[in-house]
C-alpha cells in the first residue's frame, strides 16, 4: 500500500477451551511488539494449566492488552476494556484484567476511573498472570491484585521464550531490544518502556530458532529503534552482526527489519542487504517530518539533507529497494509553509509506502508543552492533504509492477482466493497481493504469480 496509516493491531485468540480449568481470553491492541506481549501472556499462562479460549465471549476471565501511544490508541484500548466490562456485566464472563503500555502509563486511573476492571499488570510483568489470576479467582476482585507492579523499566530485557503465537505461523515477530533512548520531543515511549536494553546475540538467536520450529518461514525483526540494536551492551550498534547470526537459522527464508532510525544507519547496515539473501530488501525508516525546524523541534538529530541523502545512497545501493517511512502532521509550530515543505519531499522522494498520523498532544513529553499547538482541524485537513497525495504516489508506483512475476508467501485462503504478500509487503500496516488460482492453495505457501492489476494499495495476481 501506499499508507493505510498505523492502525493498531487487533486480535483474539484462535486457540479452542480445554479440559475445566478457567478460560482465558485475550484482546490484543497496539504494534507488533504488543502482541509479542500478548504472546508471552498466553504462553505463561498456558503452562500454568489455564485454558485459553477461542473467543472472549466463551472466556471465565479477558485480559485486554492495551496500547497508549497516542490519544487514538487510548480510546480503542477504553472501548475494548468497556467491552470486556460489558460482557462481565452480562454474566457471560467474570473477571477483566487490564495489562499493556496503558496499564503501565495509568495503573491507579484505570483501577480508580474504570470500575469493575479486577487486576492491572504492568509491561512484561508476565510471570504473575498465573499468580494474579488464581488470586482473583480465589479472592474478593475489589482487593486488586498486582495493583502496583514491581516491575523496574530498567531492568534487562526478558527472552521472549515460551509464546503462543497468534500469528500465522509462517512468520513471526522478533524483539531484539526494548525501550528507547532517542528520547524524541513527541513520544512517551521512553517512560512506559523504559530507556535501550538490547538481548545478547545469542538470546535472539534462540528466540529466532524456537520460532522457525514452530513454523516461521519469514522473521520480522522488531524494536522502538532496531538501528540501535547492541548500543548498550556492546557499545556500538551491532544490527548487521546480528542480521547475519538470524540468517543462518535453518528454516528461515526471509528476514524483515522494521522501525530503524534515519541518524542511526551505517554503511555496514547498507551492505548487508546485497551480502545476505534472506533480508529483503525492504526499509522501514519513519523520517517524521522534512522541516528542518520541525525535525529539531522533535528531536530526531537528521536534517533533511540528511534524509535526502539517505534516501539516494538506499536507492542506488539496495537493488529493488521498497521503501517505507512514518509521518506526523501537526507538530506544534509546524507552519504552512514547513507542510509545504513536507508535501514537496514526498513527491520527490515518492516513498513506495506511508503511513501517517496526526501530531497527539502526549502529557509528559517536551511537545506538549511546546507553543504553537496545531488545532485538531487544521492537523486532520493536513493528514488528508498528505495521503491523498500518497496515494497518487502509490498507484502510479504499484501500475508499474503490473505484467511482472513476483514471489509472494500466502496468509490466508479462501477457496481458489487467497491474500498474499512479495517482499514489498509487511504484516498488517502494509497492503496485499490478492490472488486468484487454479490449484489449491494453503497458508505458508511461497508461489510466484503473475500482477495483473494495481490499486493504490493492493496488487492483483495470478498463479504462474
Amino acid at each position: 500500500m501506499g499508507g493505510k496509516g498505523l492502525t493498531p493491531i487487533s486480535i483474539r485468540v484462535t486457540v479452542k477451551k480445554r479440559n475445566k480449568n478457567p478460560g482465558i481470553g485475550i484482546i490484543s491492541l497496539g504494534c507488533a511488539k504488543n502482541l509479542i506481549d500478548s504472546e508471552r501472556i498466553l504462553g505463561v499462562l498456558g503452562a500454568s494449566g489455564f485454558a485459553i479460549c477461542a473467543e472472549p465471549e466463551d472466556a471465565d476471565a479477558v485480559i485486554v492488552n492495551t496500547c497508549a501511544f497516542i490519544e487514538a490508541a487510548r480510546r480503542e484500548s477504553v472501548e475494548a476494556i468497556n467491552y470486556a466490562l460489558s460482557l462481565k456485566r452480562a454474566g457471560r464472563i467474570s473477571r477483566v484484567i487490564v495489562a499493556g503500555c496503558l496499564a503501565q502509563r495509568y495503573r491507579e486511573s484505570v483501577l480508580d476511573d474504570i470500575p469493575g476492571v479486577d487486576a492491572v499488570v504492568g509491561i512484561h510483568d508476565f510471570e504473575s498472570f498465573p499468580r494474579v489470576f488464581r488470586s482473583i479467582f480465589d479472592g474478593a476482585p475489589d482487593k486488586r491484585p498486582n495493583a502496583s507492579s514491581t516491575f523496574r523499566l530498567s531492568q534487562p530485557v526478558r527472552p521472549d521464550t515460551g509464546r503462543l503465537r497468534i500469528t500465522p505461523r509462517h512468520f513471526a515477530y522478533l524483539r531484539i531490544s526494548e525501550g528507547c533512548d532517542n528520547c524524541c520531543a513527541y513520544c512517551a515511549i521512553p517512560e512506559i518502556r523504559g530507556p535501550l536494553r538490547s538481548k545478547p546475540f545469542d538470546a535472539v538467536v534462540e528466540e529466532a530458532r524456537e520460532l522457525a520450529a514452530d513454523g516461521a518461514r519469514e522473521i520480522i525483526v522488531v524494536g522502538q529503534d532496531t538501528t540501535s540494536y547492541g548500543r548498550d551492551i556492546y557499545k556500538n550498534n551491532r544490527l548487521p552482526e546480528l542480521v547475519r547470526r538470524l540468517a543462518a537459522v535453518n528454516r528461515v527464508r526471509w528476514i524483515r527489519i522494521l522501525y530503524t532510525h534515519p541518524a542511526h544507519y551505517s554503511d555496514e547496515f547498507i551492505e548487508i542487504f546485497s551480502d545476505t539473501p534472506k533480508l529483503l530488501p525492504y526499509v522501514d525508516v519513519p523520517i517524521q517530518h522534512s522541516s528542518d525546524r520541525v525535525l529539531e523541534r522533535m528531536g530526531r538529530g537528521v536534517k533533511r539533507c540528511d534524509l535526502e541523502a539517505l534516501v539516494e545512497k538506499l536507492r542506488r545501493r539496495i537493488k529493488g529497494l521498497a521503501l517505507r517511512t512514518s509521518i506526523i502532521v501537526g507538530f506544534p509550530g509546524e507552519t504552512d509553509e514547513d507542510f509545504a515543505g513536507l508535501l514537496d519531499f514526498i513527491r520527490a522522494v515518492r516513498f513506495d509506502r506511508l503511513g501517517a498520523f496526526a501530531y497527539s498532544q502526549e502529557e509528559g513529553t517536551p511537545a506538549a508543552g511546546f507553543d504553537g499547538q496545531v488545532s485538531g482541524r487544521v492537523k486532520q485537513e493536513r493528514l488528508h492533504e498528505l495521503m491523498t497525495l500518497q496515494q497518487e504516489i502509490s498507484l502510479e508506483t504499484n501500475r508499474q509492477f503490473i505484467g511482472r512475476q513476483m514471489e509472494v508467501v500466502i496468509d490466508e485462503v479462501s477457496g481458489r482466493a487467497a491474500t498474499a504478500r512479495s517482499y514489498r509487503e509487511a504484516p498488517d500496516v502494509d497492503g496485499a497481493v490478492l490472488l486468484r488460482s487454479k490449484k489449491p492453495l494453503k497458508p505458508g505457501q511461497f508461489i510466484k504469480v503473475k500482477i495483473t492489476a494495481a490499486g493504490p494499495y493492493d496488487l492483483n495476481a495470478v498463479t504462474v
